[in-house]
């Protein structure tokens, strides 16, 4: 993943860029000259956030005025990149070094469009930024990356694909990789990977990458991939199918956050754990009411075979915590019950932490990057009591959905392991400034901000 062609490091051709907030604007207005002021006065343009204003000059345009509201956002400057017409634009407001740098991240994130089968109409608009640095270009491109990965159709997006983009992750940082794959996951006791996967003809796997000193803190990354949800047996109507390439959007997440980490150079020991698989239909699909084994020896009864994200990270999580990591994290789509609650913008943050929650919910804040700490209220463990085993992966209540959901992977935790559990949406449904239709990272700004203040030096 390589940044869009929206940054320029000078221009001589550069037009003015005013970027004005709505108090502001009635200062900026008394400084324009009379014949101008009155054109800004005739358009009824007050710098509402989300707006935009082209300066008329005697060869056509002589520059723009965009309207933002909070100067640290990204998101109040996303609407730039094809709002103003194709070419260069320079900053021609004094922005301090974190709105600077926020506007160069909404630059970047807005200036996305998904061309791997269509050609964009047009090219984005291009900011001169001479001051650029290597971590802005780094979110930038590892939120454009989660993008691009949860907007490939399943078809180009399966396991063996996942699979590609660790190696490939793996190969640019000099970390080490390993894949448990097929029937191999029950020798290496994996064995709940292996029943959600089993019925595809794309095996399921659990991929490992690890890096960094083994002396340094030992971080692990875990993402839910499974990269097609029919719902097995318990299949999804058509609705529910139509957007289940997304339902690798966990894994996208935890690939994104291990390249920032890598790259940046976090010291920390890494390990990024992706069990991915696709929850086919076919004569080895798992059923409503098997007992299926975990690697932590706890047996889950079936309920629902469209549950089956935790079935799958359990697995993996129990992997995770057998090493001691000074942290856990994961990231999942997993739950609808989520976005019921808190809408599609707003990811779920678990924690069984309060350093950890609180230090992710300060980041968040800081980058305005959103999250929301929901409870992990224990007594919902009710809704997944099984008769015939130790817990069920669902329940005839369809209350407290998102909660139990994270009870449940709680569930595989211990509880002296630091461990945070991210439920995302990882998708907008509709076009908004910077933030097209399709695959969106959520929460991942936080999440990085979060493990710079944690680990770094």
């Amino acid at each position: 993943m390589t940044l869009p062609d929206c940054f320029a490091s000078a221009s001589d051709q550069a037009l003015p860029l005013y970027c004005v907030e709505r108090t502001g604007f009635d200062a900026w207005r008394s400084l324009q000259l009379p014949a101008l002021g009155s054109w800004v006065d005739a358009q009824t343009f007050t710098a509402v956030s989300g707006s935009l204003l082209l300066l008329p000059g005697e060869n056509g345009i002589a520059g723009a005025v965009l309207g933002i509201g909070d100067r640290n956002d990204p998101a109040s400057y996303a609407h730039a990149p094809f709002a103003l017409p194709p070419g260069d634009w320079k900053l021609a407001t004094d922005l301090d070094d974190d709105a600077r740098r926020a506007l160069e991240l909404g630059w970047g994130l807005g200036s996305y469009r998904f061309s791997r089968y269509k050609a964009p109409l047009r090219a984005p608009a291009r900011l001169v930024a001479p001051q650029l640095d290597d971590e802005t270009r780094a979110l930038i491109v590892a939120s454009l990356q989660v993008r691009d990965l949860v907007n490939t159709p399943a078809e180009d997006m399966g396991p063996d694909q996942l699979e590609q983009a660790c190696c490939e992750l793996a190969e640019a940082h000099g970390a080490k990789i390993e894949v448990i794959s097929g029937d191999d996951l029950l020798a290496h006791n994996l064995p709940a990977i292996h029943s959600v996967g089993r019925a595809s003809h794309r095996a399921p796997r659990l991929i490992a990458v690890r890096w960094g000193d083994e002396a340094h803190p030992h971080l692990a990354v875990v993402g839910k991939g499974v990269c097609f949800d029919t719902g097995g047996l318990d299949i999804k109507a058509a609705d529910g199918m139509r957007n289940m390439k997304k339902d690798m959007g966990g894994a996208a997440h935890a690939i994104a956050l291990a390249n920032l980490v890598m790259s940046r150079k976090l010291p920390v020991h890494l390990t990024l754990l992706v069990p991915a698989v696709e929850n086919a239909i076919g004569p080895a699909s798992y059923r409503p009411g098997d007992i299926v084994a975990t690697r932590r020896g706890v047996s889950v009864e079936i309920d629902n075979t469209d549950a089956e994200g935790r079935i799958v990270l359990c697995d993996a999580l129990s992997y995770a915590v057998e090493q001691k990591p000074a942290l856990v994290i994961d990231f999942a789509t997993l739950t609808g019950a989520a976005r019921i609650a808190l809408g599609p913008d707003l990811p779920a943050l678990y924690a069984n932490d309060e350093r950890v929650a609180a230090d992710w919910l300060e980041a968040s804040g800081a980058q305005r990057d959103p999250v929301w700490r929901m409870p992990l209220w224990r007594p919902y463990l009710r809704y997944l009591v099984s008769s015939i085993a130790d817990i069920a992966n669902g329940g005839p209540s369809r209350m407290a959905g998102s909660i139990t959901a994270a009870l449940y992977l709680e569930r595989f935790v211990p509880a002296t392991q630091p461990w945070a559990h991210l439920d995302v949406y990882a998708w907008n449904d509709t076009d908004r400034p910077g933030k097209p239709a399709g695959g969106e990272a959520q929460g991942l700004r936080a999440a990085w901000a979060m493990l710079k203040a944690r680990f770094g030096s």
